[in-house]
């Protein structure tokens, strides 16, 4: 039985438009040129920081983001990154008993700006925090230790992304939801292993209750 669900930030909870664009402002590209090339690395199923590598050849994402933040253009999270189901579709699933929390690839910058938004959670951290990434085991040891279950079996985690989020927590014992938006929602929603590994496919956070079966 379902005790907790912890969701990934990016492209789960947080549209991503604004920071991608502000990324290819950031490099000089115009943002319709930078975003179908995003495009083409993510149907090519390569790590999104290689965007970057078609227009500066050996760009340091982890430099680029510090000069960003010393040039005051650096990481910005507020209420209107939020997807519009995000705080109805957290507090819902808390009014029904079930431990919530967020844990995604970010930094330690985007953890205080998540906290700063005071979702409707119980617990939240970031990759930036705990020192390991996903698709790492380590990370979703993390992710099981961060909540009150017993059992990684016990504990739903909720993404958008077919290798970090689903098959990687299902190769480390939790259950796993797709959810279908972002360009990797959208891409791998019929993909054999999330067929596989994932069990369910929503489209809001609103269809978390009916898919656990829990009102």
């Amino acid at each position: 039985m379902v005790a907790a669900v912890v969701f990934d930030a990016g492209e789960t909870l947080l549209d991503d438009s604004r920071e991608w664009g502000a990324w290819a402002d950031w490099i000089g590209v115009p943002r319709h040129t930078f975003s179908p090339v995003l495009g083409a690395v993510t149907a090519a199923e390569q790590d999104n920081a290689e965007t970057f590598q078609y227009f500066r050849p050996g760009f340091d994402v982890a430099r680029e983001r510090r000069l960003r933040e010393e040039a005051g253009v650096g990481e910005r999270i507020d209420e209107g990154d939020l997807y519009p189901d995000v705080r109805t579709g957290l507090a819902r699933l808390r009014e029904l008993g079930l431990w919530v929390g967020v844990a995604g690839n970010q930094t330690v910058r985007a953890a205080e700006l998540l906290r700063g938004l005071k979702l409707p959670v119980d617990g939240l951290a970031t990759s930036g925090e705990w020192e390991v990434a996903k698709p790492e085991p380590g990370f979703f040891e993390r992710v099981v230790a961060m909540t009150p279950a017993t059992n990684a079996a016990d504990v739903l985690y909720v993404g958008d992304h077919r290798d970090n989020d689903v098959v990687a927590a299902k190769a480390a014992g939790l259950r796993t939801v797709l959810i279908r938006r972002g360009p990797w929602g959208y891409l791998w929603t019929d993909d054999p292993l999330v067929r596989r590994d994932a069990d369910g496919v929503i489209d809001s956070l609103h269809d978390l209750p009916g898919l656990l079966n829990v009102r």
